[in-house]
Order: structure tokens, then C-alpha cells, then sequence
């Protein structure tokens, strides 16, 4: 129970904590990039993977933008890391999908990757590479940012509480805040199902009881 008090608590601290001016930031560029019909490119590493593809599904979805995960592809992502090697996989990935100015680079990382010492490598690359062909770049990275942080455009990095839980709480809060991104008021085009479920049920609810 210590232990499960703990971490709850530190969800509410994180909550309490996180940057609203950069998260807005994120909201701008996004917006922005929708109006001049670029397009998105989520990147992750494990869990940051499973929340590309799900980002994927939801900013195509309800926000109306132009979405795509490398991650996704699983047989053209093998072949490029079994032929070319992991650091270059998502870079030449993009250079296939001819990310150019207008586009966005947008990174699920615990730590943002390290240029220096190799870690994330892949990431790195990408990010190289979206800066070279004038494509912006956005993140929700844990720790201190890493080199996503570095070299972003829009970047929210989730605080440290624990070092025992960076990477839970990372992972927990970039769903949270890529959801507040697609459900902004300023980037939702179409309700949620659900949600416009619960607008058609009250709406007939108020109906009856008019009558």
C-alpha cells in the first residue's frame, strides 16, 4: 500500500507540475501545421511506439491531420533496421516519405535520446533529419529532455519525481497529454463516439422532458 500511496500521490504532483505554456505551444504548431496541410510523423521506442500508433488513429481521426507512424509498418521497419541498421531505420523511413518543410517530427521518448553516448540513436537521427529538410519538431519526453528537448520546436517534459518511476509516469502522462492535445478545442474536429453518444442521449433526454 506504501508503495501504490507513492505513486498516486506523484501522479497528482506531475499533474500539478507539468508546463501548460509549453503544452500550448504544442497546441500552436499543430494547429499551424494542419493549416498549411503538412503533416505528422510520430516516433516512439517501445511503449513511445505503441503511443505513436495510437496518436496515429487519433489526430487522423478526430483532429483531421495527416498522420503517420514508422512503427506501424512492422515489415518495412525490419528490413530497414535488418539491411540498414537500427540508427538509421526511422531516418531513411522519412527520406521514403519525403518529410519536407511544412511537416512535423513528433517524439514519444522517456529520455529524448543522446547524441553523444548513442542512446536512442534512431530517434537522434530522424531529428537530424528533420532539421535539415526544415520540418519541425515536437515532443513529451521524461528526464531532462534529452537532445528531443534540445533541438525542438514545442516540447513538454514531464518532471522527475522518483527515479524509480521516470519511465512509468513519462509514459502514463505522454497518453495524457497527446489526448488533451487531439480533445483541444482548437484541434478536435469530430466528437468522440462516445462522447457524441452522451450529446445525442442528453439532447433526447432534454426532448422528453420538454414534452
Amino acid at each position: 500500500m506504501d508503495y501504490i500511496r507513492r505513486y498516486l500521490d506523484e501522479v497528482q504532483e506531475i499533474a500539478a507540475l507539468v508546463n501548460g505554456k509549453a503544452i500550448e505551444r504544442l497546441v500552436d504548431l499543430l494547429c499551424e501545421t494542419r493549416r498549411r496541410e503538412g503533416r505528422v510523423f510520430f516516433l516512439g521506442v517501445g511503449g513511445g511506439a505503441g503511443h505513436a500508433s495510437h496518436a496515429v488513429n487519433d489526430f487522423r481521426k478526430i483532429a483531421g491531420m495527416e498522420c503517420y507512424a514508422p512503427s506501424d509498418n512492422v515489415s518495412e521497419l525490419t528490413a530497414r533496421i535488418n539491411d540498414d541498421g537500427w540508427k538509421s531505420c526511422y531516418a531513411n523511413w522519412l527520406r521514403g516519405s519525403r518529410l519536407r518543410e511544412g511537416d512535423v517530427v513528433f517524439v514519444f521518448s522517456v529520455g529524448g535520446g543522446d547524441a553523444s553516448r548513442g542512446v536512442s540513436a534512431n530517434l537522434v537521427e530522424a531529428l537530424k533529419l528533420a532539421q535539415s529538410v526544415g520540418a519541425r519538431i515536437a515532443g513529451i519526453v521524461g528526464r531532462d529532455g534529452g537532445y528531443t528537448a534540445q533541438v525542438a520546436d514545442a516540447c513538454v517534459v514531464i518532471p522527475t519525481i522518483s527515479d524509480d518511476t521516470v519511465t512509468a509516469h513519462t509514459e502514463s502522462f505522454q497518453a495524457v497529454i497527446w489526448h488533451l492535445l487531439v480533445s483541444h478545442p482548437r484541434l478536435r474536429r469530430n466528437e468522440m463516439k462516445w462522447e457524441q453518444v452522451q450529446c445525442e442521449g442528453a439532447e433526447r433526454s432534454f426532448s422528453i422532458a420538454m414534452v
